[in-house]
């Protein structure tokens, strides 16, 4: 069972709006093995497009395996982070199927994947943070946050001490209260690192059903007594993966050039 498949204990176009979407947050996370018409020619591919016109699909999997069982033979393959080729196919109108027969297939059209492409371009909003009177945060906000929270901080184990949910008021001292809303407080996050969690956060509340007011991201403020914290998971260790020569095309790092 692959992480998306975790995610999917119903099919996917029957899950609640909710689900659906951390699915989604999960795929745009996913290096996805594309399907291709035939082996690239240098940096050059082209993809394996199902269908005609406005109907025209390509076939992904979040392992090769499943696209051989799917289509009943070894196929050449790109290998693609899921945000990627989202993008790539929202801009041609073309759809996407993933993991065709496993417990995680989804059909996305071309719409789908351009909401997509629009939440993973959400980005955090400048904040004056340290300004900000802090507090208890509200319940309902913290069992909005708990569960992705946690799936995002897994992802960050080793680079993140931990996380805070508090309230904020950002009004002026002395002045009553101001603006309400809520932070999340990144602990121990190297400086460099810090743009990209931020950007990985903001992209997560994308995804989420809106929360009753702002949600900012801020890093290494003192929390107070009241805050929620949440702390990453050490992720169980993986078997080292054997070293084999890599096929033309599947380096994700340097993909080839897609043809459509």
């Amino acid at each position: 069972m692959t992480p998306l498949d975790a995610l999917c204990p119903a099919p996917f176009h029957e899950l609640p709006d909710a689900d659906r979407a951390r699915v989604l947050n999960r795929l745009a996370d996913t290096t996805l093995f594309v399907a291709l018409a035939d082996d690239p020619q240098g940096d050059r591919a082209r993809l394996l497009m199902l269908g005609a016109d406005e109907a025209r699909t390509a076939l992904a999997a979040d392992q090769p395996e499943r696209l051989a069982d799917f289509l009943s033979a070894p196929t050449a393959h790109a290998e693609l982070p899921g945000r990627v080729l989202a993008a790539m196919l929202a801009a041609e109108g073309a759809a996407l199927m993933v993991n065709p027969g496993a417990p995680s297939q989804m059909l996305l059209d071309a719409g789908m994947l351009g909401w997509l492409s629009q939440a993973l371009s959400a980005q955090p909003e400048a904040t004056e943070a340290a300004q900000a009177r802090l507090s208890a945060p509200a319940l309902p906000v913290v069992a909005a946050l708990a569960d992705p929270l946690a799936a995002r901080l897994a992802d960050m184990a080793g680079l993140v001490e931990g996380l805070g949910i508090v309230g904020a008021d950002w009004g002026q001292a002395g002045s009553g209260p101001g603006e309400r809303g809520h932070l999340l407080v990144v602990l121990g996050a190297p400086a460099d690192q810090q743009p990209r969690i931020a950007k990985a956060l903001a992209e997560m509340l994308a995804f989420l059903p809106p929360l009753p007011d702002r949600c900012d991201v801020a890093f290494d403020l003192k929390l107070p007594p009241e805050a929620v914290v949440l702390r990453p998971q050490a992720p169980a260790p993986q078997p080292e993966p054997r070293k084999t020569p890599r096929a033309p095309g599947s380096d994700p790092d340097k993909p080839p050039i897609l043809r459509f």
